[in-house]
């Protein structure tokens, strides 16, 4: 069995490395929850089944009490004051960044800019790489992005007289490889932006295969890996791609702090995207010069707890180690999978209905009931799950479906969430029949 012990924001694992079958897979789950608050509870009468993960994963001890700790008594502002407190905070917020670089793979940690979140990093790029557009310029995106991979490039097109073009779906949900390789042939790209993991269906997209076709076309490459991070190992070496995004509320951290990688040489050619203190370089009445990046993307105050909460909750992934978590959810989900495909009235969406690999999201509608229906009974079970259009309208337009319920999974997820959600299915089978 699993033994697990947390002391503030240290992380003790023993026995993670014998984790081989299948049922101590499953007790991942089951082992880890003492260490997220949030399953404490015990307002209801049935056991919280939280599988909203994909939205924002709940947050461990560790992360609430480095957040608190830091507030209550180590607050200052950084790169600013010549005394011991604002030192110390530029340190921590410095470390921060250096350990999510090494996190991501990132030669150097001046690649890696702090920003709100993914949306805030994917709009960065489209600001600050603008100059570098011309009016007729492409940008291929695909079927499966998110809308935050999707209107800042229509907001970059309509200023810049851009065309936005979208690489296909397969009837099984995943991107059709042959008519990526089509468009990068025939319109040439500038920029490709695409997700690694769909957030509507848990489409797994091969991007060691598609990143170097697109930049052999002459494209550059951003990577939404707003999904992939918090349920697998991110290497932006290896990958290849010229700029990533990624969220830390969906990595177990707070809200309000993300990530954009970009390759340095390609930071330094962009323009800033806000103005303000600490950015610059020298500031006079005739104009100014910028400081050099991460600086150049981080004006004013930037979210300094929030960072430095985000490396404990990296610290905190890491002790348990991604690829355990990685097999954990993979179990977990072929059990709720399979649970769900053969409830009656059940459609399953994604590739896995097919036999196809598919991450830690599975998509469904019941006959007869609408998503947020569903959900609305679901929560009456105390099973927390999405209902809507996922921020995904075009993917779901194209499946043919305004909404679906979505069930996502995090290393706290466990069989009795899906046993949960199973009975609050049949539930909400007998109040609309």
């Amino acid at each position: 069995m699993l033994g697990l012990i947390i002391l503030g924001a240290a992380v003790t694992l023993r026995g993670m490395n014998a984790i081989k079958h299948e049922g101590e897979r499953a007790a991942l789950g089951v082992a880890i929850r003492p260490e997220f608050p949030i399953f404490a509870e015990r307002s209801h009468k049935k056991a919280l089944a939280y599988l909203d993960t994909a939205a924002s994963a709940q947050k461990p001890t560790c992360v609430i009490e480095r957040l608190s700790s830091y507030l209550s008594r180590e607050h200052a502002n950084i790169h600013r004051g010549a005394y011991a407190l604002s030192a110390d905070a530029t340190q921590m917020y410095d470390q921060a960044r250096s350990k999510i670089a090494n996190f991501i793979g990132a030669k150097n940690e001046r690649e890696v800019i702090f920003t709100r979140g993914t949306t805030e990093s994917i709009n960065l790029v489209a600001h600050a790489y603008e100059k570098f557009f011309n009016a007729g310029d492409v940008i291929l995106l695909t079927l499966l992005e998110h809308h935050s991979n999707i209107v800042p490039w229509q907001l970059l097109a309509k200023r810049k007289g851009l065309r936005l073009e979208f690489v296909d779906i397969t009837a099984q949900g995943e991107l059709d490889r042959e008519d990526f390789a089509r468009k990068l042939k025939t319109l040439r790209p500038k920029l490709v932006s695409m997700t690694q993991v769909s957030n509507a269906l848990g489409t797994i997209v091969q991007l060691q295969d598609l990143v170097p076709l697109a930049q052999a076309s002459g494209a550059r490459v951003m990577i939404d890996a707003a999904q992939s991070a918090p349920h697998t190992i991110i290497d932006v070496a290896k990958m290849g791609a010229d700029f990533l995004a990624l969220s830390g509320h969906k990595l177990y951290g707070p809200t309000g702090i993300g990530v954009l990688y970009g390759r340095l040489e390609l930071l330094e050619a962009m323009d800033p995207f806000m103005g303000g203190g600490d950015m610059i370089r020298s500031v006079t009445t005739e104009g100014s010069t910028w400081a050099e990046p991460p600086s150049k993307f981080e004006a004013g105050t930037p979210a300094i707890a929030e960072a430095i909460a985000f490396s404990t909750a990296i610290d905190f992934v890491q002790k348990v180690g991604l690829e355990a978590i990685h097999r954990h959810e993979e179990e977990v989900f072929g059990y709720g999978l399979e649970l769900l495909r053969a409830e009656r009235g059940v459609t399953l969406y994604g590739p896995a209905a097919y036999g196809r690999p598919q991450a830690s999201i599975i998509s469904f509608n019941v006959e007869g009931i609408h998503a947020h229906d569903l959900s609305t009974v679901a929560d009456d079970c105390n099973v927390q799950f999405r209902a809507g259009h996922h921020c995904a309208m075009p993917l779901l337009k194209r499946l043919g479906i305004q909404s679906s319920a979505r069930a996502s999974l995090g290393m706290y997820s466990c069989r009795e969430d899906f046993e949960q959600l199973r009975e609050a299915v049949r539930y909400a089978l007998k109040l609309f029949r």
